[in-house]
């Protein structure tokens, strides 16, 4: 057990202080869980102390990171240096920075193009760092030929904004480097939320560039949460086995990417596992799940659109050092696949977007039994005492290395959506079709007015859930009613039938947990209708519960089973409004309606 003065005293280390007081207080990482000693084959990949064209993580033991400018000067001095390497912006970020992005390429046109990027989450830079290496040894010393069959396109920092936020006190659980970014950006957004919405400058412009390069590998640079454990360098997919949305690019990513570098890693003498995302951190043996992933997600994007997508989540305790060589290791091995496999990565793109998928999985719930085990999983043990702070027993992580039988969680279908022929989007609905332009979804405009069979969906039971990631999000329970309606000229049809189909059911679908309805983008739904007088008001009410012996019944039950409704003339007189036979247009009504295949001639 730790002595009460000395726990004590690191737990007030860790509380917030101003930023002066800060500077002079102790380092936040004294009281990380002690480092697993490690050696490996890549550590030859290290520039010596005095090459010319060392990074500046290496020239500092990889104690600091660059900040943006010192990447920015440094990067545009190697596309000087040299004819490979150039350098431009491709957007900018919400404070008006320049977002730059890095070609590698011996100026062939139309090679297959890698996308990394790092920095998404401005703490977890390790990716820039690596990438930064292996530019240098591309450009510099003797890699030139990772660039025979394939361009590398390379992202630094696309979460500049909170980059430049830089402090020992951001990303508490990661190992260095001394000083790091924050996770949302100027605004405080989670960009690796926001695939989806696109409410952030940095996602529109990286979705802008996806679709601008269409690569054969995109390849997102994280650390990792959870717990601790041996392995250092892991990585994961969207979807794996039967959850992917796309089979044909995950089957790829599955087949050959995660055994390509998985021995480049452990030739390496790192130590590297799937991404085991932890069901409990507190409790790891309970397992590690494995479930489908939404298009808020980088990988998840990257199945909706048919581009193979890794996420690399290297191990927050392991030294900084360790982690960038680790992903140095694994993007050159990325790069020789991609070369390798471009032709296969191709027709298995086309596949994907071949596809024409009639439902759209919308929840799911974890499966009652493992789908798999991890046999030898290597962990880490820990111990626990009583904290004084939280008045419970807390992790103490020990260092010894452990193995156990770790459980592979799946998940089961809750909820599967029939896509309709089309989604209709009224003509005022700028924002969302502007967002389906963006994302390249395929889209036509009414020139007259028409009339199709509709199903109309209406929301009840609404809740707001709490605010995150710059929306607050909205759960409702969903009927649907179909019938015949004219749809003006103006407004925009999105067709089903098309490659981005099953993207645009989950950005319109409103069961998807990603739809521009579930994140907040349509507050008007929340409307009250337009009231009226009570004189007038009263005797319909009245009328309506005459005409209705039904709807008096379950009117009177909840006058008696509530005596606070039935005291409330307010509360009673909504009940009712809301049941009126010719209810408000916008109120509790989705505005996007779902063209569909008339019910007779389903008969």
């Amino acid at each position: 057990m730790l002595k009460f003065g000395t726990l004590a005293a690191a737990l007030v280390s860790t509380l917030p202080v101003p930023v002066a007081a800060a500077t002079q207080g102790p380092d936040p990482a004294a009281i990380l869980p002690p480092a697993l000693a490690w050696s490996g084959a890549s550590e030859k990949l290290l520039a010596p102390a005095n090459d010319p064209w060392i990074t500046p993580a290496e020239a500092t033991g990889f104690r600091t990171t660059p900040r943006y400018d010192e990447v920015r000067d440094w990067l545009e001095r190697l596309a000087q240096a040299s004819p490979l390497i150039s350098v431009e912006s491709f957007g900018k970020t919400g404070e008006g920075r320049d977002l730059l992005m890095v070609r590698a390429s011996k100026g062939d046109s139309g090679k297959p193009v890698v996308l990394v990027q790092a920095g998404i989450h401005s703490g977890e830079i390790d990716g820039k760092d690596a990438g930064l290496m292996l530019l240098r040894d591309i450009a510099m010393r003797g890699k030139a030929h990772l660039l025979d069959k394939v361009d590398l396109v390379f992202v630094p920092i696309l979460n500049i904004d909170g980059h430049e936020r830089a402090s020992p006190w951001n990303f508490l659980h990661v190992r260095g480097p001394e000083a790091k970014g924050t996770e949302g950006n100027a605004r405080a957004i989670n960009l690796n939320r926001d695939y989806a919405k696109l409410d952030t400058p940095e996602v529109r412009a990286v979705v802008a560039l996806l679709r601008r390069l269409d690569p054969v590998l995109y390849i997102d640079c994280h650390v990792s949460g959870g717990f601790d454990m041996q392995y250092d360098v892991t990585y994961t997919y969207a979807g794996w086995g039967k959850y992917a949305r796309h089979r044909a690019t995950a089957q790829w990513l599955e087949q050959r990417f995660g055994p390509t570098v998985q021995k480049a890693l452990t030739s390496a003498g790192h130590e590297p596992l799937i991404y085991p995302s932890p069901i409990d951190t507190r409790n790891p043996q309970a397992g590690i799940r494995y479930s489908p992933e939404g298009p808020r997600y980088s990988t998840g994007y990257g199945d909706f659109i048919g581009v193979p997508t890794v996420l690399v989540e290297n191990h927050m305790l392991k030294p900084y050092r360790q982690r960038v060589l680790g992903t140095y290791v694994l993007l050159e091995a990325a790069l020789k696949l991609a070369a390798q496999d471009s032709g296969r990565i191709a027709e298995a793109k086309a596949m994907d977007r071949a596809e024409r998928p009639a439902r759209l999985l919308t929840r799911w719930t974890p499966a009652k039994e493992p789908i798999g085990w991890v046999d030898s999983f290597k962990g880490v043990a820990f111990e626990t005492y009583r904290s004084p702070a939280t008045g419970r027993m807390e992790q103490r992580w020990t260092g010894r290395r452990i193995t156990f039988r770790m459980p592979i969680i799946g998940q089961d279908s809750a909820e599967l959506v029939q896509l309709p022929k089309a989604w209709l989007v009224p003509a005022a609905q700028t924002e969302v079709i502007e967002k389906l332009r963006l994302h390249g979804i395929g889209f036509e405009t009414l020139e007259a007015d028409r009339t199709v069979s509709l199903d109309t969906v209406r929301l009840q039971d609404v809740k707001l859930a709490a605010a995150h990631d710059g929306r607050i999000p909205l759960e409702a329970r969903f009927t649907h009613e179909q019938g015949e309606e004219t749809i003006p000229a103006g407004t925009v049809r999105v067709p089903s039938d098309q490659p981005l189909g099953l993207l645009a059911a989950a950005l319109l679908e409103p069961e998807s947990q990603d739809s521009f309805l579930a994140w907040g983008l349509l507050p008007e739904v929340l409307s009250a209708p337009a009231g009226t007088e009570d004189f007038v008001m009263a005797p319909l009410l009245d009328a309506l519960l005459e005409s209705d012996a039904k709807l008096r019944a379950s009117f009177e039950s909840r006058l008696t089973a509530d005596p606070e409704f039935a005291a409330d003339p307010a509360a009673r007189r909504k009940w009712l409004a809301e049941r009126l036979p010719r209810r408000e247009a916008f109120s509790r009504v989705y505005p996007v309606k779902r063209e569909v295949v008339p019910m007779d001639s389903l008969k």
